[in-house]
């Protein structure tokens, strides 16, 4: 497996592995805690070594699952978590200091090791100055129980501020050909600091495997029922996008996932995608992908899809969009 640098040196493999579908968000899980485990091992097995959970997952039975997965391999790959959920609070942050060393303590018992190799704000708290928390990520480096500093779906002001107290590592928004946001302010920033990312949702929750369509059903539990994107109708017409997706990858001998992930990579030699899954199979041909070639040209008419064709729907109600990019 083809491996990238993150910040300034923490080395993983070129696609990660995103865990919190094992445990939420997508419906019923069709495996036991034991195939999950099995799926873990197996991802190590085939090469990744980028394993993406949080706090919040669950909550908590997510962290709880990676811990007992991984930890028979633990010395042969990186673990990212993430704090800043106020958990049982509906929609509430906490990146309190005092919580934030809390949250810490709780995940290295969860995940069964004694280091958090990547430790992510995972929303911007407005009540938290940023500076607080990178400094309180400066203590938790300091005493051995934090390897590296991440934020997740914080603007490019913020990440500077956060960077200048201490090192940001990573930054992980949602980033794919169908959500672009990243691109106009948050990319050049990370550029410029030496900062890698690590985007979720590189298929854009599912939508661009061309699994999904304006005829397919959502569970009650499962999150895609309540987005804008997912809506009947949006389905439908972002429908066109995955076609033209669709139709390279049938001349690239390809599938339509891997395109879209090997469009990602091609981007910057720093952006490590983190697709989520439950299947074995799903993650060899997410893997496939780091060895797929775009020609300039295939690059370029990606690269203007979402403008050309153009994107319906938001990609999360406003209720959920007034925590992200802080």
């Amino acid at each position: 497996m083809k491996t990238r640098i993150l910040g300034l040196g923490l080395e993983v493999s070129a696609i990660g592995l995103g865990c919190m579908g094992m445990s939420q968000s997508y419906g019923p899980n069709p495996g036991s805690r034991e195939d999950m485990t099995a799926v873990l091992r197996g991802a190590v097995d085939a090469g990744v070594t980028l394993f993406d959970t949080a706090e919040v997952y669950g909550p908590y039975v997510n962290e709880e699952l990676v811990g007992e997965a991984l930890e028979p391999v633990r010395d042969q790959v990186t673990i990212a978590t993430k704090f800043g959920f106020d958990i049982g609070r509906e929609g509430g942050l906490n990146s309190r200091p005092e919580h934030i060393r809390e949250v810490a303590d709780a995940s290295l018992r969860r995940l069964r090791t004694d280091v958090i190799d990547l430790f992510y704000q995972h929303r911007v708290d407005p009540d938290v100055p940023i500076e607080d928390v990178a400094g309180t990520i400066a203590e938790l480096v300091a005493a051995g129980k934090v390897r590296h500093f991440g934020l997740s779906e914080a603007s490019a002001a913020t990440i500077r501020r956060a960077h200048a107290v201490f090192p940001v590592t990573a930054v992980q928004s949602e980033y794919s050909l169908w959500t672009r946001d990243p691109e106009a302010e948050v990319l050049p920033a990370l550029e410029e600091l030496g900062i890698g990312f690590v985007p979720f949702s590189p298929l854009g929750r599912g939508f661009l495997t061309g699994a999904i369509d304006a005829n397919t059903t959502f569970a009650d539990d499962d999150m895609r029922r309540g987005l804008p994107r997912f809506t009947e109708e949006n389905r439908d017409a972002n429908a066109a996008l995955v076609a033209h997706v669709a139709e390279l990858a049938a001349a690239k001998h390809a599938t339509t996932g891997q395109v879209a992930l090997a469009w990602l990579l091609a981007q910057r030699p720093w952006i490590v995608p983190i697709p989520g899954t439950r299947r074995m199979s799903r993650i060899q041909e997410n893997l496939a992908a780091a060895d797929l070639e775009l020609t300039p040209g295939e690059l370029d008419d990606l690269d203007a899809l979402a403008a050309r064709i153009g994107v319906h729907g938001e990609r999360y109600p406003e209720s959920m969009q007034r925590t992200v990019n802080g």
